[in-house]
């Protein structure tokens, strides 16, 4: 153990294991302990500001110390500070935030069920997908389709639906019937010569030949995130998602959308199924759901998939799955004010407007040394550093660069995040335009400073 003389950090050390972290490194290092927030900034114990310009893990949208958020979860503590959902049992903060993501999701998506996080959420949606198709009379349905890339969460179902090699690697995963196609990323997955139209629809072929192959009958579902975040802020190419939703249709596959990053407003559309014009059969929300304030995620599902479920819980009594915390009033209750808060501040209408400035600002740094692509929509960016811009030839070892970025991001006073070598921003839905261009002037430093290491540790 290193001597540091914080007393947090050294308990921190000797008692934590950290979610995504190298644990002996972090044992040399210590942790970054923040204090408090305000608005857009959170401050470490010494009392340093940051910019917090990945909304804490894509997350809060309206700052870091919504008052009306505070006496949502003051006065529900006071009324009802705990209730389950079982059998029968309900309370009006869930009834009344169910209603509202049925009005405010897409037409067609009318029943809803409470998790804690996204990765529980998405472990559902395989469970109820299972179900409904044993009671259809179709057991062999049970492969899902997920990408390359994809991020779905990190439980035993949603983390082997996930495409990243680090959330497999020595946790035996995958541990259900997936098949990862394809990422929809023309930078780095499109042939040499390929137009983004031909790599459409090669990636539509792929997915039809995988479906063909394994038998319609075998596939559940589809998921995918509209935008690809956790794997490196990765918008689709045009006429994808219009393709799979036709796909889907045709061999009666689930088409899920993981709006967990994407959703209220994100991209400046109130969800990314709705920006990327397709019509899903169930959607995943959190994180903005309660700004994170709470842990609380749901999943808006069809009256078609409801049915078969409610059906089969009348033939053999119950539909036995669910959790101590699913719909927990304190959540909803927060999840309930947070959504008026968007609503009443136009803040999906803020994250177009300054969203268009963000994506502005940053496509300054295209012909910056280090920076290949330049990638995002709405309030969410990536900039994806190479060793060189000509043939897009990444790091080796891919990461390193990143996370050099990464530090120094933290002496510049921002808090971003490193995918590999893209670095990831997603601020706050309530930041301003002074906001978006401190963002952007801060991240010319991190750059330059950036290619400065490079060029001295001689990485390229």
């Amino acid at each position: 153990m290193n001597k540091l003389s914080n007393s947090l950090a050294q308990a921190d050390i000797a008692t934590s294991l950290h979610p995504y972290t190298n644990a002996r490194r972090h044992e040399e290092k210590g942790p970054l302990v923040i204090s408090r927030g305000k608005g857009i900034h959170v401050y470490d114990e010494h009392g340093k500001e940051y910019i917090e310009a990945l909304a804490g893990l894509w997350s809060v949208a309206v700052g870091f110390d919504e008052p009306r958020l505070v006496e949502a979860a003051h006065k529900q503590m006071q009324a009802l500070p705990y209730y389950h959902s079982f059998a029968h049992k309900a309370h009006e903060p869930s009834i009344r935030l169910a209603e509202k993501l049925v009005e405010m999701t897409p037409q067609g998506l009318d029943r809803v069920f409470f998790t804690s996080s996204g990765s529980e959420a998405n472990d559902t949606v395989v469970k109820m997908a299972w179900y409904m198709n044993n009671a259809l009379g179709r057991p062999e349905k049970k492969k899902f389709l997920a990408r390359i890339k994809g991020y779905h969460g990190i439980t035993v179902a949603s983390g082997s639906l996930t495409g990243l090699p680090y959330n497999h690697m020595d946790f035996d995963l995958p541990a259900i019937p997936v098949h990862h196609l394809t990422c929809p990323h023309h930078y780095r997955f499109g042939h040499e010569g390929e137009s983004e139209a031909e790599f459409t629809q090669r990636l539509l072929a792929e997915a039809e030949e995988v479906i063909l192959r394994e038998g319609p009958e075998t596939i559940a579902g589809f998921i995918g995130e509209p935008l690809m975040a956790a794997g490196g802020v990765m918008p689709p190419p045009a006429g994808y998602w219009k393709g799979i939703e036709a796909l889907c249709r045709k061999h009666d596959i689930l088409l899920i959308a993981d709006e967990v990053i994407n959703g209220f407003g994100r991209l400046g559309s109130s969800f990314g199924a709705v920006h990327y014009g397709f019509t899903p059969d169930i959607m995943v929300l959190s994180k903005q759901l309660t700004s994170s304030y709470m842990p609380l995620a749901a999943v808006v599902f069809s009256e078609k998939v409801y049915d078969a479920i409610a059906d089969n819980t009348g033939r053999i009594g119950t539909f036995g799955h669910g959790f101590t915390a699913s719909g927990h009033p304190v959540a909803t209750a927060v999840g309930l004010e947070n959504l008026k808060i968007i609503e009443e501040r136009d803040l999906m209408g803020n994250a177009t407007r300054m969203g268009a400035r963000l994506q502005e600002g940053l496509r300054q740094y295209a012909d910056h040394p280090l920076v290949g692509e330049v990638r995002g929509a709405g309030l969410i960016a990536g900039l994806e550093l190479v060793a060189d811009k000509t043939s897009k030839r990444a790091f080796d070892p891919v990461g390193k660069v990143g996370l050099a970025a990464f530090e120094i991001g933290h002496e510049e006073g921002m808090i971003i995040r490193n995918v590999g070598d893209t670095l990831a921003l997603c601020p706050p839905l309530i930041v301003t335009e002074g906001d978006i261009d401190e963002i952007v002037a801060r991240m010319g430093r991190i750059l330059d400073r950036t290619q400065d290491h490079v060029s001295k540790e001689g990485l390229v």
